[in-house]
């Protein structure tokens, strides 16, 4: 589920539609959380589909560390990706706001860390030279996706966290220990999908 500060409003001809802040919404802040309406739907189903509807699922899904294709039931489909964001995933299913976000500003998250199928090519942007996202990112990035997620989680408990009550049961303890700086974050790395683990498995 996405924070209820936002709204889905158009960005342009080339980008489409993208998230946006309706008000000011705080570093730490939990962005998105995952839910239990949003459905996770095995590789074999989805390609089952007729090429029409596999073309438009895959295009909004992200794959989870199993291989699923998360479909998110909410606007949160419609972040857009940034080299330089301001939300950042965790291995813990939620999504952070890594600086302050102001109204009218768009969300945005680095799409390197959704198990991406195949390259996603990405305009140019200023501080960053990639120009591309690749499905093995999360193996290249993860010190500095995992520096800047426990750096926001430092903020977690420091205001009301409309979403913070969706977080699943079984990490919710760990999560509090994070945020109070008693333990370290679990990387980002352990949300990677290694579909040579997976191939090997049903050979």
């Amino acid at each position: 589920m996405i924070h209820p500060h936002t709204e889905i409003l158009y960005v342009n001809e080339l980008i489409g539609y993208g998230v946006f802040a309706t008000q000011f919404i705080p570093k730490g802040t939990i962005i998105w959380v995952l839910d239990e309406l949003d459905q996770k739907l095995e590789e074999a189903h989805v390609l089952s589909l007729e090429p029409l509807r596999r073309k438009q699922l895959v295009k909004y899904c992200y794959r989870d560390n199993k291989g699923r294709y998360v479909l998110c039931w909410d606007i949160a489909r419609y972040m857009n990706h940034s080299f330089n964001p301001n939300c950042i995933s965790t291995y813990y299913e939620f999504e952070l706001a890594i600086r302050d976000i102001y109204p009218g500003e768009q969300l945005t998250e680095d799409y390197g860390y959704f198990n991406l199928d195949e390259p996603f090519y990405c305009l140019p942007e200023s501080g960053s030279t990639r120009t591309k996202v690749m499905p093995d990112d999360i193996l290249h990035f993860y010190p500095e996706w995992d520096r800047k997620a426990s750096e926001a989680m430092k903020y977690l408990n420091k205001f009301p966290q409309p979403l913070k009550y969706l977080i699943a049961p079984k990490v919710l303890d760990t999560v509090n220990a994070v945020a109070a700086g008693k333990r370290p974050i679990d990387s980002i790395r352990n949300y990677y999908y290694d579909r040579a683990i997976q191939l090997r498995a049903v050979s």
